[in-house]
Order: structure tokens, then sequence, then C-alpha cells
């Protein structure tokens, strides 16, 4: 039997889709009968069934393997309450730009038996709502109904299309059971017909006036965001960087691994506010949602501002606006790279690198350099006392872990210290949660990894991956199915806790609006943030892995190497291994 169902998947895996992360439901008896067809008939050309006991761990999950690869990847949840479970990983995936499709079934349309799927069960009518896609569709590129099996490859496709598409992002699609059931000639479409929309190349005119801009500029900035979600977007930031001298580059999105921390132009991450950002005559925005926060930081009034992005209208986002003299949309690294060209030819661009003023511009980019990475190292150092802060748990990672780890990152308001101490270099290696939605690190390391070990060949041949967490975000994480998964399906991940025994991040945004009421002197507890006392964090990882986890707790510097250096050696080993460490804050 060929049901709309199997053609389904087939249209996923001939699109590129290897993983479905599931949630499985009422709705989904022929998703089920496809999924053992397809496991038992077509091994090698049907996608890996991975099952997740929260929708939030598997739409996590398919936002890292996106993340880490480019391709979308499948989550199947169940009608309107598997949909909601889905929950801010929804969001994340759409702020996050990370191409996921979702499928969700409905609730049976016919009641009397009048076709194969109609109601048997008391909860069909409980789950029947008007419009179950409105839960999703604002945080989606698209969403659509199935509502016939003769064309079902030609809407996955449709919205693949959509998801892969910049600015890509999730898209749903839902089918009732009665549509999802039937039964249809099997058939093929042509893949190549629905590749993805290409954006256009900058217009020469606007390289030139760009170009022009950064050659002649006494301090010139590119503030960016998420442009290292393609590779080779910090190579072609490095060779623009080496042609104007002075340039320098600040991350404003902690998105992904966009500049190297090892080249002097190198202004780490920081949320939306540097002196930088204050003293810059030329600033080019490229892919970046927040370049400054104005009631903190701005621009200088006399500032000549460019903005290059895949969406510099920010159509998901009802108030966005920045300075800019021009806007642009265009592929941020191609853009990146006819800007370098201009700058090397032999035009009236090229004349304006004065030699003399370069090579001062380089000199004095260096000095601040060092004059940076030494003022981090010289706050990243553990306390008389032996306690510690963020930032140097983190160096003494980046020192013990392999050179190519890729880090997975939801630290929160200790993520720029995580930054400065982790210095990225390598393309794909720094993850960051795309949105707000906390809990993402958890499904979302488990994703990354997945994702590297297939790219590599199989089970253990990936990247080493850790997920540092905050202690308030790791339980939103659901840590209790992302342990669970990662046990069931041999995915070993490194999870550090930073734990401060709070959320820290109310506190922050009461004292920017109130920094001198009630509040600002008040405790953790009075502000209804404090997680004290301290629930078993690796405990409860340990308890979902049935016992086969390495769990540990870290209160001072004199067993940190020693403990570090063990969990290290366990995940590389194939066991997980989560840390429970107490941190200082602001540090």
């Amino acid at each position: 039997m060929y049901t709309a169902s199997f053609a389904f998947f087939e249209a996923l895996w001939d699109a590129g889709v290897s993983h479905c992360f599931v949630n499985l439901g009422s709705d989904h008896p022929s998703i089920i009968e496809a999924m053992v067809k397809g496991q038992r008939e077509a091994k090698g050309r049907f996608p890996r069934i991975i099952t997740c006991p929260n929708e939030m761990v598997a739409m996590s999950m398919a936002d890292g393997y996106a993340r880490l690869t480019g391709k979308p990847q499948c989550v199947i949840v169940h009608v309107d309450v598997g949909t909601q479970g889905l929950g801010a990983a929804v969001h994340n995936s759409s702020t996050g730009r990370a191409p996921v499709f979702v499928f969700a079934g409905l609730s049976p349309f016919t009641i009397e038996g009048e076709m194969r799927g109609s109601r048997t069960e008391y909860i069909h009518w409980v789950q029947d709502v008007h419009r179950q896609s409105d839960i999703v569709s604002q945080y989606c590129r698209y969403s659509g109904e199935l509502k016939t099996g003769a064309n079902v490859k030609q809407m996955v496709n449709r919205a693949l299309q959509f998801a892969k598409s910049d600015p890509q992002g999730p898209v749903y699609l839902c089918g009732a059971r009665e549509v999802m059931e039937a039964e249809i000639e099997p058939y093929q479409i042509n893949q190549a017909e629905w590749d993805p929309v290409e954006l256009g190349s900058m217009s020469a005119d606007a390289v030139a006036k760009i170009a022009d801009a950064l050659a002649g500029a006494r301090q010139p900035l590119v503030v960016t965001g998420y442009g290292g979600r393609d590779h080779r977007m910090p190579r072609a930031l490095v060779e623009l960087a080496d042609t104007v001298k002075g340039l320098r580059v600040l991350d404003t999105g902690g998105s992904d691994m966009c500049f190297p921390a090892d080249h002097p132009a190198w202004l780490g991450l920081r949320f939306g506010a540097d002196d930088a950002i204050k003293s810059a005559d030329v600033i080019l925005v490229i892919d970046c949602d927040v370049p400054w926060v104005n009631t903190l930081c701005r621009p200088r009034d006399d500032a000549r501002v460019f903005h290059i992005d895949v969406d510099p209208l920010k159509q998901q986002m009802p108030v966005f606006y920045i300075k800019a003299e021009a806007r642009y949309r265009a592929r941020g690294r191609a853009a990146v790279e006819q800007i370098t060209a201009r700058l090397h030819d032999e035009t009236e661009t090229a004349a304006l690198l004065d030699p003399q003023r370069q090579e001062a511009a380089a000199l004095a980019r260096e000095e601040s350099y060092e004059r940076r990475l030494a003022t981090i190292d010289a706050t990243h150092k553990p306390l008389d006392n032996g306690e510690f802060g963020t930032g140097y748990l983190c160096r003494k990672l980046r020192a013990m872990c392999p050179e190519d780890t890729i880090w997975a990152i939801e630290a929160v308001t200790n993520t720029v210290f995580v930054s400065d101490s982790i210095r990225a270099t390598l393309p794909g290696s720094w993850i960051n949660c795309g949105g707000g939605g906390l809990g993402w690190s958890g499904g979302g390391a488990l994703g990354i990894k997945l994702a590297s070990d297939v790219e590599s060949g199989g089970a253990g041949k990936g990247k080493f991956v850790v997920q540092i967490v905050g202690d308030g975000t790791f339980l939103f994480s659901v840590p209790g199915s992302v342990y669970w998964i990662s046990k069931r399906y041999g995915i070993p991940v490194l999870t550090i806790i930073l734990n401060n025994k709070g959320w820290n991040a109310p506190r922050r945004s009461l004292l920017l609006v109130h920094p001198d009421g009630g509040g600002s002197k008040a405790s953790n507890e009075e502000l209804n943030i404090s997680l004290s006392p301290s629930p078993d964090y690796s405990g409860i990882a340990k308890a979902a892995a049935g016992g086969d986890l390495f769990a540990a707790r870290v209160d001072g510097v004199e067993e940190l190497e020693s403990v570090l250096a063990k969990a290290i050696e366990t995940v590389k080993g194939g066991q997980s291994a989560v840390l429970d460490c107490k941190v200082v804050t602001g540090c």
C-alpha cells in the first residue's frame, strides 16, 4: 500500500532531510505505518526516526542540526497540543534563521467511518480546533495544510523551499488522518526544480560607495550578528580587515562565529553597546538584527552607516529601524567579497588606502587588541578564596577541550564572559541560541553533535561538543528528555552548568529601568528570581540517562581541572557528562 504518508517521507528524503524528530499521537496511524514500511523496505532511502519525549527538545535538535549544516530537518508533532508543545523553540528557529520543517496531524474531519482515518477516539473531538496553524504561523516562513495526497510531494517541497530561502526559518504543514491515509499512485518529482531562491549581488554603484567610504575612513567598523552562518563569511571578513588596516569587527548577536578571535580586528561579542560604535566614522552593518541599543549606545551624528542584510527591513519585527544612508538586500559574504575586490582594484578607491596611514592604523589596531586580551585575562582569574567566575572556567575549558570543539552556548547574562574566554576561531565552532526562548541548548547540543557525527561518517566520528548553559536555563531545556535521548541514541555531549543560584537576567533588566528603585537593593528571594536551594542538576541528568552519565559538582578552583579532565575523557569515550559548576557573578 502506497499512501500519502509514505510519499511524504519519500519527499523529505529526496529533498535531503535525513532525520525526523518525532513525538507521536492519535493523528499519526498512517505516519507510523509509513515509518514501519520505510524502515523495513527502504533502508538507506528513508529518514532516520529519533523519538523525542518532549516537543521543545525535538524542535531544538532539528534547529541545532540545521544551524551546523544548513540542511533542514523534520519535526513531527501531535495535532494542536503538540504544536503548542513546540513553544519557544519555534521562536528560536525563526529569529535564529534555522530551516526546520514541522509537520502536525489534524483531528479527523469525518465521524461515521466514511473514510479510512475517521474518528475512533474520544480525544478527536477535544483536539479539533478552527485554525491549528495559527498557533505558530506568525513565526513561520510558510504554513499550510495538506488537503489531498495527490500533491503531497509538491507541498513538502514548497514548504522546504521557503525554509531554505533567505531569510531562512521554520515552516509548518498539517494534514488530517484521512488525507494522510489516502492511497495514491507512486510518483516522483524533479528535485532540481525546488532549489531555494538565490539573492542577487550588490550593484557596482553600491559596492563603489561602500568601498570608498571604508577606504577613506579613520575608524571604520563592521557590525555583524549572524554572518558566520555562512562558514565562508569569517574568511571574507578577515580579507576585508587585512585590506583596510584600521577596520575592526564587532559581534552584537553572538549567534555564530562571525570573526576569528585571533585576528587583531576582533572586538568580541557585545550586545548592542560598545565604544567602537560611538567612535566609528563609517559603520557597515552586515547580517545583524540589533547592531546597537539606542538607549545605551548609538553612532555619532556624522557617522556614515550602510546596512547589508538578507532581510534589511526585518519583516518579522513590528518595530525596527536604524540610522543608515543606504540599505541593500544581498548575501553578506558575496557583498564583502565584492567590496574587497573593489578595494584591490587599480581604481580611485584603492588610491584612498594611503600606505602610511594604513601602516599606522594597523599598528594602533594591534596595540588595542593586545590591551583587550590583557584586560580579559586579568579579569578572568580565580578569587583569593578559591571561587571562580564564568570567564576563568571557560578559559580552562578552552585550554583542555579539543581545538576544534563546537560550543553550543546559552549562557544568557554570562555570554560575554564565555565569548571573551572561549575566543572561537573556527567557522561553525560557536553556535548560540538564535532567540530568547530559553532551553534551546539541551536539544540544540544534541542536534549539533548528531549532525557533526553524520557529516563525518558516523557515530563517534564527529567533533567534540560542549553545551554551556545557565542553571535556570538548564531547567528550561527539559533535561529529563535531553539526557534520555543522549543515552538512547548514543549522542555524547559535555554540559557545563553555570550555577549562580538564580536568574540574573531579570535583575539586569530591572536595573536598566530602575537603577535606584527599591528592587535595586533587594535580594534574589525578594525579586523571586532565586533558585535556592539549588537542585541537583547533574543528578537530574544522570537519572534521565538511567544512571549511565558522568555527573559531578565543582565548588572551587582546586578541584576544577581534575574534574574537567575526567569529564572530557568520559565524553570522548561515548558517555555524556554534566558538570554543575558554582560560579561567582560578574567575571
